[in-house]
This record gives structure tokens, sequence and C-alpha cells, in this order.
């Protein structure tokens, strides 16, 4: 299918006077296009198509259908109606009102040329080029940042169901692709057990026969690894995906013990930055934040926060649920430098907050990141935090600490954390710390222990050090905690998207489409506000309970 530029800056004369009848007092669509214009042109998408082939419809208009079946929250049916009959639609689209329209696979297929060219990324910035092109935003302002977790598309399966699963995703891929081998070397007791979904089996409650089941696909599972990866095995069967997936999942829980299968110990599987959730999303993982648990993947929204102005959404990270969010804030400011749309302030929440990431967000890009750091726990911070770090004073040029008790550090030396990140070793001498009168309430050692008496710290390096100290100090104050009421803002950025566009479930399977969907998400959410903004439609305020507002001063 080839491509040949058909969207022009102009709407058929009789669309605009059958959709001003109809609108009177318009709509999104209407209003959106007469303010930004034909937001997309066909020479945008020419690299998604070949030179060669049938004309496809025009991607120009298909992208701007996308963002509108996320502003509704549509499915892809839905919105190929809304093309072929909603003269709204056609008005925003600059189509004829006798235009037909496309098959609703259209959409899919326009998608998954999306994909590979990270179109979800310039959709949205086609929308912010038109904003800023109008005066309705600029960089160098405020802005802030917060995550979510995002629930794969396929259902949430424990360990016994994931493990039943994958082997049955597996025996059904090899029945199709060689029906004649599977026949014969497939145990009797397979066609019972693994014909149907595993959620439609009913597991025994008692612990040691559930055991027992586990064990039995263990085995079989086990079986079929050893016949699909045998010499005279059916060539092909081996690059299938499922039984890739078959081989990673019993890597992962089971293990061979005096040559027969058993289940792996919980402390003997892998992390779940590693281990699958779910044989149908291979990229989905088990993510975690505070008391939340899920399967499936994690969006990080960005968005400006200067009052009296449209809030945009200026970038949308989507990553799998494992990673973490203080892995996060130099992605997001590498991803707003590319687009010339770096915030002068940068707020966030405690999760994104550090000294690396705020030292690097200063020395890379000017932007102050502003967030509560994480509050120290050690037992020498505690109560008046005589003997915590900050009671030490640290000679960097001459690589010494000295303590509260006037003693001076014998070692200094550069070093990695658990982490990867480059870190200072300072020791004490025994000499000094096992006489030391202080000593009880310096060094928490344990009774009997032989290790040697002396206290020990780990510093940052001087940049991120310093930066830490100064942000510490300045989040004490009355000045800075006012300032950072600005970021609750965007926990409502969050519940737009979720109760609007479905933010909080993946429509897909995935992390690339996933991750196509938030862009479409964000850019939807773009076009709501510039429609508030065109209707004079003010921020929503804090909601506050009856209860709350007849809380005494204090």
């Amino acid at each position: 299918m080839s491509m040949r530029p058909q969207v022009s800056g102009d709407v058929p004369v009789e669309t605009v006077r059958v959709a001003r009848a109809a609108f009177p007092k318009g709509s999104l669509a209407i209003r959106v296009r007469d303010e930004l214009g034909a937001l997309f042109q066909d020479e945008d998408f020419a690299g998604l198509f070949p030179v060669r082939g049938k004309n496809a419809w025009s991607p120009g208009r298909l992208a701007v259908v996308l963002v509108l079946q996320f502003v509704e929250n549509l499915t892809d049916r839905q919105a190929a109606e809304a093309v072929r009959a909603r003269i709204d639609w056609k008005y925003a689209l600059g189509l004829e009102l006798t235009d037909p329209g496309f098959d609703y696979s259209v959409l899919s297929e326009f998608r998954d040329r999306l994909i590979g060219a990270d179109g979800g990324r310039e959709i949205l910035d086609g929308i912010l080029t038109a904003a800023r092109l109008r005066g309705l935003i600029t960089a160098a302002g405020r802005a802030r940042t917060d995550s979510t977790h995002v629930l794969s598309a396929v259902r949430e399966l424990n360990q016994l169901e994931l493990v039943a699963e994958s082997l049955r995703a597996a025996l059904n891929a090899v029945a199709r692709a060689e029906p004649g081998w599977l026949s014969e070397c497939a145990r009797p007791d397979w066609f019972r057990h693994y014909a149907t979904r595993a959620e439609e089996s009913r597991f025994p409650k008692d612990r040691t026969k559930r055991t027992r089941v586990y064990e039995r696909i263990g085995a079989d599972g086990m079986h079929l690894l050893r016949k699909i990866w045998a010499d005279d095995a059916p060539p092909g069967l081996q690059k299938l995906p499922e039984a890739e997936i078959l081989r990673q999942v019993w890597i992962q829980h089971f293990h061979l013990v005096d040559g027969e299968v058993a289940r792996r110990g919980p402390k003997d599987r892998p992390p779940g930055a590693t281990r699958l959730a779910t044989p149908y999303d291979p990229e989905a993982r088990n993510g975690g934040k505070r008391d939340v648990f899920w399967d499936g993947y994690k969006v990080h929204l960005t968005e400006t926060c200067e009052p009296d102005t449209v809030h945009f959404i200026t970038n949308v990270a989507t990553t799998t649920g494992e990673v973490s969010d203080d892995r996060m804030a130099a992605v997001v400011h590498r991803a707003l430098a590319g687009r010339d749309l770096l915030p002068g302030e940068h707020w966030v929440d405690t999760g994104y907050a550090n000294g690396p990431a705020m030292s690097a967000a200063r020395q890379d890009h000017g932007v102050d990141l502003h967030g509560p750091l994480k509050a120290v726990t050690s037992a020498q911070s505690r109560g008046e935090a005589a003997f915590g770090q900050d009671a030490f004073s640290i000679d960097w040029d001459q690589q010494q600490v000295t303590c509260p008790g006037t003693h001076t550090s014998t070692v200094w030396r550069q070093a990695m954390s658990q982490r990867g990140t480059p870190v200072i070793r300072v020791q004490f001498s025994p000499r000094d710390c096992t006489p030391c009168p202080q000593r009880p309430d310096c060094i928490k050692s344990k009774p009997g222990s032989r290790k040697l008496i002396r206290r020990d710290l780990t510093l940052r390096p001087r940049n991120e050090y310093d930066t830490i100290h100064q942000a510490r100090t300045l989040q004490q104050t009355d000045g800075w905690k006012a300032r950072y009421k600005i970021r609750a803002g965007v926990e409502g950025t969050i519940s737009q998207g979720v109760l609007a566009q479905g933010l909080r479930r993946s429509r897909y399977r995935g992390l690339a489409k996933t991750s196509l969907q938030h862009q479409f998400t964000g850019a939807a959410i773009n076009l709501v506000r510039i429609d508030a903004h065109l209707t004079g439609t003010p921020h929503a305020r804090t909601r506050t309970s009856h209860l709350a507002v007849l809380r005494p001063t204090e």
C-alpha cells in the first residue's frame, strides 16, 4: 500500500455550511480545526509507506482520527463509524459530507506502521508544535512529573496458572506448526489437562495437592522442551515464540533435583525485572509502588504548570512495571531537551528526587529538580543526630573527614555502590574509635561482633553531596513547602487520563504498542485542554470535603 499526499488546509464549503448549522456553538473537533488547522500533513508520514501499491487512506487524517479516538475513548469500530457518520469529525478531517470513510481495520494497520517509526511521539509533538506556533506553550517555565501503574491487557495469573498457561500456549503453537509430530510425542493426559484455559480448571485448594499439580505441569513442560530441542525434532519448532517463552518460564520456576523436575523456592527465583508475568504479553513485568502491585507497565506524564496558562503534556514515557521512578528524571530531561521544552523548574515527588538526578539535571540541562528527598534512616541520625553524617566535617581537598570527637579518617577511597553508582568509602582507625567514650552512640555494633570497632561513612561525590545538602536545607523552609504544592496538580492529570482515556489499562500487548497508546492519550488530553482554553473553561479547583472546610485553623 502506497501513499499519495491528499490533505489540504481547506474544509469543503458544503461541510462548513452543514457543520455550522448543526453545531452553532461548535464542538471540540470543530474548534480545534479552526484554531490549529490541519494538524498533520500526509508528507509527515511518507517514510511509512512504499512507493508502489494501492493508494492508502490519508495518513495525515488517520493521525487526527487516532487522537480524536482517544479524546472520546472509542474503539476502532466506533472511530471508523464516527468518520463516516459525524459531521464535526468530517469538518475536523476536511472531508466531503459524502465521504464513506474507511474500514475500521485501517486504524490497526496504521498503528502498526507508527510503532516502527516512533510515530506516537511524532503525533504528540505535532500538537505541541501547533500550540507553540499560536503562542499557547512556552519553554523554560515550570513542569511537573508523576507516574502511575498500567495493567497489562491480559488477565493477571498466579504462579500455577502461569506455568499451566505457558505450557498450553506452547502446545497450541506446536499443534499449529507440526500437528502430526505432536500427536506422536504427546502424553495421553495432555489433551485432558491442557485443552482448556487454566482459569477454567479447578485446581485443588489443599497445598500438598497443588504442589503435586505444579510438579506434574513441570514434568510435562520439561518433556515437551526435551522433545522440541531434540536433534530429530522438526526444524522451526525451536524458533516458535511460545516455545522460547516456555523455556524461559521453566528456567525461572523449575530446576532438576536428582534428575527430577522440582519447583524452585521463592528465594531461588529471579527478580521481577526479569521474571515473566504472563506468556501472552512477554514484555509485561511485576511492578510495585508502595502498597500497589500489578503486572504490566508504568507511564510517566510531564506537563507544564504555569498559572493561568494551558497545562500541556510535554512528555510521555512508558516503561515496564519494575522500572523505578528514580531512574526516570534523566530520561525525561533528555526527551524534553530534544523538543526544546526543558523547564526551568521541574517538580516531582520523592520517587524521582535523589542526589544524582538533581545534580545531573542542573549540570546537563540547567534544570532545577525539586522534590522531597528520602529521610535518612541510619541509627546515628535519629534523635538529635549528633553522630549523623552531617555532624562530620569533610575536607574535600585533603580527602579527610573529622568526626565530632576530633578524630581524622585514615582511609578515603573511590568505590561503586550496589547500584553501580560512584561513591566514596571513608574509614576511621580502630585505634581512635575503640577507646572513644562516645563510641556507643557513634558506632552501632552488635554484642559479640568480631568486626573491627570503627566508624565507616559512605559519601556521594562532592557535587552530589553539596546538591543533597543544599536541597535538604531548602526543603525545611516554609517558602519551599508552599511552592511544592504546585506538584499536586499532576495527580489530577493522571486522574483525567484514567477516567476519560483509560490510561491505567493497556489496550494492546507489548511495550511498543502500550507506549503508542500513551502517546495518543497525551495528545488527546492536550486537545481537550486546548478546547477548554478556547471556551474559557478555568482549571478545576482542588476538591475539599464539607468536613475539611470546618477544620479549625492552627
